[in-house]
């Protein structure tokens, strides 16, 4: 029952996910995370089986963190995306697949534009302008859809991330304790509450 989406802007990103960690039909937790810092301009939200979100997510951090030491940079999103995909891909092809659908979100430090790349659990990558996965995809992708527009400003990507929350709130039978909202831009990463927006 997860809930992540995401919309880029021209110079930025704006990541959504809920805070329920479930398993069937228990909540354990009311107020998780499902974001993971890559770099100071990079984010990547999961989904999935818990386990594996654990294992895959703190791979990646450590791996992406050993290569801006070793290198004295950060990898691009884009090589970011690529990294996590062929990892995702290497995974399936062994004993041990992980089951975690990501979207990974940022800015490019050099040239101040923004990527989104939506990843599932088979290694299929895409570039998009707005993503999501899990069920709430039913339901958010219409309105991402039919409001969407080229370079649109922060303030209109709010507008379209209320929008979503709302028909979530209306239409979807499960009723999610919160949503953890963030700002991938040039400045780096910045959270907001539902009431900022």
């Amino acid at each position: 029952m997860d809930a992540l989406f995401a919309i880029a802007g021209r110079d930025f990103v704006i990541s959504v996910s809920d805070t329920s960690n479930a398993r069937s039909i228990v909540r354990m937790k009311k107020n998780y995370d499902k974001t993971y810092k890559l770099s100071s301009h990079t984010l990547m939200s999961a989904c999935g089986e818990s386990g594996d979100i654990a294992n895959f997510a703190e791979y990646i951090q450590g791996n992406v963190r050993l290569y801006s030491v070793r290198n004295s940079q950060d990898l691009s999103p884009s090589e970011t995306a690529n990294f996590i995909r062929n990892e995702l891909a290497s995974s399936l092809r062994s004993r041990n697949p992980y089951n975690v659908n990501m979207l990974v979100a940022g800015v490019d430090r050099n040239t101040g534009e923004s990527s989104l790349y939506r990843i599932d659990y088979l290694a299929a990558m895409s570039k998009v302008p707005f993503a999501a996965h899990g069920y709430c995809a039913h339901f958010v992708y219409s309105v991402m859809d039919h409001e969407y527009k080229e370079d649109i400003t922060l303030e209109q990507g709010f507008a379209i991330v209320k929008n979503c929350l709302k028909v979530l709130k209306e239409r979807f039978i499960v009723d999610f304790p919160g949503f953890t909202i963030k700002v991938i831009s040039s400045s780096g990463i910045r959270e907001y509450s539902t009431d900022d927006i």
